[in-house]
C-alpha cells in the first residue's frame, strides 16, 4: 500500500497549504493593525460610502486565507492516515490549492479596490453617481468568490472519495 507520505507531490502541496496559512496570517494580521491603529486608514473603513468593502477584504484574507488553508492542510495531512490510503487524487489537490488561491487573491484585490474608489469617490460624487463605479468590481468579487467556491467542491469530493474508498480492517 503507497502512504501518502511517500508522495513527494502530496506532501509538497500539503506543506504549500500550510506555507500559504502562514503568508496569509502575517498579511491579515497585520492589515487589521493597520486598520486599528491608523487613524486615518479606520476613519476612512468606517466612515467613506463603501469603505467597509475594505474591511470584507480583510475578513476573507483570514478567513478563507489562513484559517481554510489551516484547514484544508490538516484534513490533507490527518484524512488518508485515518483511513489508511492515499489521497483519491493528487492532481486535485494541486487543482484546488491554485484555484482557491486565485480566487481568494482576487476577491481581497477587487474588495479592496472597490472600497477604495468608493471611499474616495465619496467626497465629491453621490451614492448614485458611485454605484457605476464599485458595481464592476464587485461582479468581480463575484466571479472570484465562485472560484473558491469551485476549489472547496474540489476538496470536498476528494476528501469524500478518499473516506469512502476505506479499506476496513478485517477482524481476526
Amino acid at each position: 500500500m503507497t502512504r501518502p507520505w511517500d508522495d513527494p507531490e502530496y506532501v509538497r502541496y500539503t506543506l504549500w497549504f500550510v506555507y500559504a496559512c502562514i503568508i496569509y496570517s502575517i498579511i491579515g494580521f497585520s492589515w487589521g493593525a493597520l486598520m486599528g491603529g491608523i487613524t486615518e486608514f479606520r476613519h476612512f473603513v468606517d466612515h467613506r460610502l463603501h469603505g467597509e468593502l475594505i474591511v470584507r477584504a480583510h475578513t476573507h484574507i483570514n478567513l478563507l486565507g489562513w484559517v481554510e488553508m489551516a484547514i484544508f492542510a490538516a484534513v490533507y495531512y490527518i484524512v488518508p492516515r485515518l483511513v489508511r490510503r492515499p489521497i483519491h487524487s493528487v492532481p486535485l489537490v494541486k487543482v484546488h490549492f491554485w484555484i482557491h488561491n486565485v480566487g481568494l487573491l482576487g476577491m481581497v484585490v477587487f474588495f479592496t479596490t472597490a472600497g477604495i474608489l468608493g471611499g474616495t469617490a465619496s467626497l465629491t460624487l453621490s451614492p448614485e453617481e458611485i454605484e457605476p463605479i464599485v458595481q464592476p468590481w464587485l461582479a468581480l468579487v463575484g466571479i472570484s468568490g465562485g472560484l473558491v467556491l469551485l476549489a472547496n467542491l474540489i476538496w470536498a469530493y476528494n476528501i469524500f472519495r478518499t473516506c469512502r474508498g476505506r479499506r476496513e480492517e478485517v477482524a481476526p
